[in-house]
């Protein structure tokens, strides 16, 4: 059976719904957008799972993207920047639910399969790295790109990258850069690789038989990464509590790697780097994935009201002239104060409360 009836005049939904055998199918479907979230999808895919919970002829979720792109490139940052040029608050309803949405996933009580083929970011992540059986393949690239656009890793990514191996999380988060398979697994980001040519055949297994087994056929190992070596360097240089100091001690090693490192970090908005070393510094103290949500969430609406989202998205998204002008422009211009304020109590509310 397959679902249609949330968009109007026959048009394709953006979330296809299927069911077939023993799993339940939920498939991103704005493949020009790259999948890229929006309100509406984010509330079917709550619908659908909450459903499925109590649906006892659903024993899987197998969640993945249409087109050949990716899963998700994330939300739909061009929404964002708009509202947040017109003071509007549409961005914290959103917020609100994609959170809630990636708890649901990460406490979902089936197993929730997602296929995390090509550029998996953002708001993919966080619809996909929190359920509890995350398949990448060859083609994978995984990334939480926020600092690059002025915002603050969020959808439970703090979570995540603060409790990867090491610093890892903080070099994936400070740099904003992308990995493929092997490093997604060694993050703690995915768990197995299966070649790209043969998901068709695991997605059709798994409305048969149980992920474990189907995977036991299908995965294998994935070509070898690039920071199981270079973790030597990156815990080093990342283990300090200051944006100034990491910089410091990138440059000091005199490696390539590292310096090449300190280039991307360089480009990034200064104050997201200070907000977002913080956060991933709290993160690692605080209970659980709701409670980061919660964190997170505050930081979203305090960066929704701040000059660099809305400069970072045009730069980067909007005029693609890649010379976004940050306010302050440097690390030494951003306060404590600057950056304590992303942490208040948001307008909003809280989530979980």
């Amino acid at each position: 059976m397959r679902d249609h009836s949330d968009q109007p005049g026959g048009e394709q939904p953006e979330v296809h719904v299927e069911r077939r055998g023993r799993a339940g199918y939920l498939t991103l479907n704005r493949p020009r957008a790259l999948n890229s979230l929006n309100h509406h999808m984010v509330r079917r895919l709550t619908e659908a799972l909450t459903a499925w919970r109590a649906d006892d002829s659903v024993e899987v979720v197998v969640v993945s993207g249409a087109g050949e792109r990716g899963l998700c490139a994330g939300g739909d940052i061009r929404a964002i920047r708009e509202d947040a040029r017109s003071g509007g608050e549409a961005s914290l309803a959103f917020w609100r639910d994609e959170y809630r949405l990636n708890a649901l996933v990460a406490s979902y009580p089936k197993p929730y399969v997602a296929l995390m083929d090509g550029i998996v970011m953002g708001g993919g992540v966080g619809v996909s790295a929190h359920g509890r059986v995350r398949v990448v393949t060859e083609r994978s690239r995984v990334a939480m790109p926020e600092t690059g656009i002025g915002f603050v890793p969020d959808v439970g990514g703090t979570w995540l990258l603060a409790h990867a191996p090491g610093e890892l999380g903080t070099h994936l988060a400070l740099t904003a850069r992308a990995v493929g398979a092997a490093d997604a697994v060694l993050c703690g980001l995915a768990d197995h690789h299966v070649p790209a040519d043969r998901l068709p055949e695991l997605r059709d297994a798994l409305a048969e038989e149980r992920p474990d087994r189907a995977l036991a056929r299908f995965a294998t190992e994935p070509a070898p990464g690039e920071l199981a070596g270079q973790r030597e360097w990156i815990d080093r240089c990342y283990a300090v509590d200051r944006v100034e100091d990491v910089l410091a001690a990138l440059l000091a090693a005199d490696l390539p790697e590292a310096k090449e490192a300190a280039e991307h970090i360089h480009a990034k908005s200064p104050t997201s780097l200070k907000v977002t070393l913080r956060a991933l510094r709290q993160a690692r103290r605080l209970g659980g994935l709701e409670e980061a949500l919660e964190q997170e969430f505050r930081v979203s609406s305090a960066a929704l009201r701040s000059p660099d989202l809305v400069e970072g998205v045009r730069a980067q998204i909007v005029d693609k002239d890649r010379s976004p002008r940050w306010s302050p422009p440097t690390l030494r211009e951003v306060t404590d104060e600057d950056v304590a304020a992303f942490f208040a109590p948001s307008p909003a509310g809280t989530l979980f409360g």
